[in-house]
Order: C-alpha cells, then sequence, then structure tokens
C-alpha cells in the first residue's frame, strides 16, 4: 500500500516541469524570427531564458524545452515593448539568448517558419510538423 504514494511522486515531479510556463496575452503579440532579416527592425536588446533541461538524470524532450523556451522569451520580449524576437544560438544546458526586436510594419518575411524544418520520412514521404500556436 505505501508503494503506490512513492510511484505517483516522480510522475508528478515530471508534470510539474511544464506548470506556468504559458503564452501570456503581452507575449502572444510578439513573433518569432526564426530566419527572418531583423536589420530593418530597432534592436531593443537581449532576453536569457532557462528551463529545466533534464530532470534529476532522465533529459527532458528537447523539443518541448524549445518550446519552452521560445514561450518565454516572447513573454520576456513583451515586457521591453518588443514585437519580435529571434533566437541568437542554440539552446545550451536548457538556457538560450533570444533577441528582442521592434519591427512594426518592417516585420521579417519568415515569422511563422522554424529554422528546423523536419526532414521526410524513409517510407512513405511522410512529414511531421510542429504543433504550435502563435
Amino acid at each position: 500500500m505505501r508503494k503506490t504514494p512513492l510511484l505517483l511522486v516522480p510522475i508528478l515531479l515530471l508534470g510539474a516541469c511544464t506548470w506556468g510556463i504559458t503564452l501570456d496575452d503581452a507575449g502572444k503579440q510578439v513573433r518569432t524570427a526564426w530566419s527572418g532579416d531583423v536589420s530593418q527592425c530597432r534592436d531593443l536588446g537581449k532576453v536569457t531564458v532557462s528551463v529545466m533541461d533534464h530532470v534529476g538524470p532522465v533529459d527532458r524532450n528537447d523539443i518541448k524545452v524549445r518550446d519552452e523556451l521560445e514561450v518565454m522569451a516572447r513573454n520576456e520580449a513583451a515586457k521591453m515593448n518588443a514585437d519580435t524576437v529571434k533566437p541568437l544560438g542554440e539552446p545550451t544546458d536548457g538556457s538560450q539568448a533570444w533577441g528582442a526586436y521592434q519591427c512594426g510594419s518592417a516585420r521579417p518575411s519568415s515569422t511563422a517558419t522554424p529554422a528546423r524544418q523536419p526532414a521526410p520520412a524513409a517510407s512513405g514521404g511522410t512529414q511531421t510538423f510542429p504543433i504550435s500556436g502563435g
């Protein structure tokens, strides 16, 4: 009987990893320029965000970590009155730097397409795409 509560603890801890990381209303107005040219935008500074990339010895899903980093960067950039963010490098140990920009009508043309395109499957020609609203 006592083993049941002990088995639930790791499940609850893993489920809590994403608790509270949501895109707020201001962050919804911030676009992500994955590979877009932001040279026409006003540079407002840099935002560095971090999340847990592993729980104990277990690495978290890379896509989930990247999605959470993007959400946090958009939320933080909104506080700076930015309307666009662009990653300044790859995530390292759950941390990533993002540029915050105010582009207005000069928004980068490729804001909705992530730089990491999924590769077609070896058989059947099926492709998968990330499901992320924004």
